[in-house]
């Protein structure tokens, strides 16, 4: 198992849906108990980097039939809401799973595909400031910086986002320039957040900008924010290569990256371990490292913390992996998540919704997620068991 520290062999105690014990051959009393010998048991995965809210923004997915096949428990939407929709955004939030937020500067948030930071009427700091007044839970901001979503207003709506954050930490998109890596990064606090580090977009090909390593040893988080065009490998690998690895690892989880290039959590951890992450690294940034980014309650199986656990196989072969620009790695490990408890329960499976119609599939992704429906739709529509897995349950005997 791997506790949010460390790798060792334990058994994990589950008391009113918190964790009591971890260590080996617990022994007592138990009401369940679950064997997952030869497993790899984690705490609840944290993806630092998604987006929720389907049917209110572009971007947004249910993260429930995710979560339960993925092992994630702890999702934070990275902006999807801002001040004049955050309300609506959080009333709409009645997941299973556990959602943690960030506020984008822009007041309309992300009900568009691009384009929120363009009015800098919209990113107004006093107002986004007030919104988190009114909002304690919220864990910080969010501010997209590239050429599509701030148009000709450079890194202004960035110091606006730092404004308005106070001691919160903001996290910061990057993309096509302008403005560059090298105009951002200098705005930033240590702990505030760059998504979409390993950007192929923000950096040029197989490159490492200078600017980039200075933010890193000023103490910004890294993180991956794979989406449908934030993750290149040759970035990620000249980063590595220069003692770089991302502090966490997220996938961007959207409408347009579900269904491909992202997937999920564990194939963008898949993707960092075959550029030679190790495993221990892989999940402490998706699990303690991304918890404490934002001061979350998640990421740990300690005594007392919740007893949100994923428990998966650990598969060993030949795994083609491609980025967003196509390029192709071929990993050795691959995590498949086996089962996903919240609060010590079992996550109940829930078939996903399709694609919005919005979002543009390649011929092969429409004939699989066919192929998917036509599985799921035999799956349900043939009695669950046959005549010989039946019994009688009101005898027409008395006696009986």
């Amino acid at each position: 198992m791997f506790d949010g520290t460390a790798m060792r062999r334990a058994d994990v105690a589950v008391r009113d849906g918190r964790v009591v014990a971890v260590e080996p051959g617990i022994t007592g009393p138990a009401r369940e108990v679950l064997d997952v010998q030869g497993k790899l048991v984690t705490p609840g995965l944290v993806d630092l980097h998604t987006h929720v809210h389907p049917g209110g923004t572009y971007w947004g997915i249910d993260p429930d039939p995710v979560a339960w096949a993925s092992g994630v428990t702890t999702w934070v939407d990275a902006g999807s809401a801002g001040a004049y929709t955050i309300d609506s955004f959080l009333a709409a939030a009645r997941y299973r799973v556990r959602v943690a937020s960030l506020l984008n500067i822009s007041a309309v948030g992300l009900t568009g595909a691009m384009g929120e930071s363009r009015d800098p009427a919209n990113c107004d700091p006093d107002l986004a400031a007030e919104t988190l007044r009114r909002h304690p839970g919220l864990r910080g901001v969010k501010v997209r910086m590239d050429r599509f979503n701030v148009g000709g207003n450079g890194v202004e709506p960035l110091r606006r986002a730092v404004e308005a954050a106070g001691t919160r930490p903001v996290m910061v998109h990057i993309g096509a320039p302008p403005p560059s890596v090298g105009e951002v990064l200098p705005l930033l606090r240590p702990g505030d957040i760059i998504t979409h580090c390993a950007s192929g977009l923000a950096t040029a090909r197989g490159g490492l900008d200078p600017a980039m390593l200075t933010g890193y040893q000023r103490g910004i988080v890294f993180d991956i924010g794979h989406g449908a065009g934030g993750f290149a490998f040759d970035v990620a690998q000249a980063q590595l290569d220069a003692g770089m690895p991302p502090h966490t690892i997220s996938t961007d989880l959207h409408q347009r990256c579900l269904h491909g290039p992202a997937f999920d959590l564990p194939t963008t951890m898949a993707k960092l371990l075959a550029l030679g992450m190790g495993l221990p690294e892989v999940l402490a940034a998706v699990t303690g490292n991304p918890a404490r980014a934002l001061g979350l309650d998640a990421g740990t199986l300690a005594p007392g913390a919740a007893a949100d656990i994923a428990v998966f196989s650990l598969e060993e072969g030949s795994f083609p992996l491609a980025d967003v620009h196509g390029q192709v790695r071929v990993g050795r490990l691959r995590l498949r998540n086996e089962l996903t408890l919240l609060a010590g329960k079992p996550l109940p499976p829930k078939v996903p919704d399709p694609p919005a119609p919005w979002v543009r599939l390649t011929g092969a992704q429409r004939e699989a997620l066919a192929r998917r429906e036509a599985a799921v739709r035999e799956l349900l529509t043939m009695p669950l068991v046959g005549v010989d897995g039946l019994e009688e349950q009101f005898p027409r005997d008395p006696e009986t």
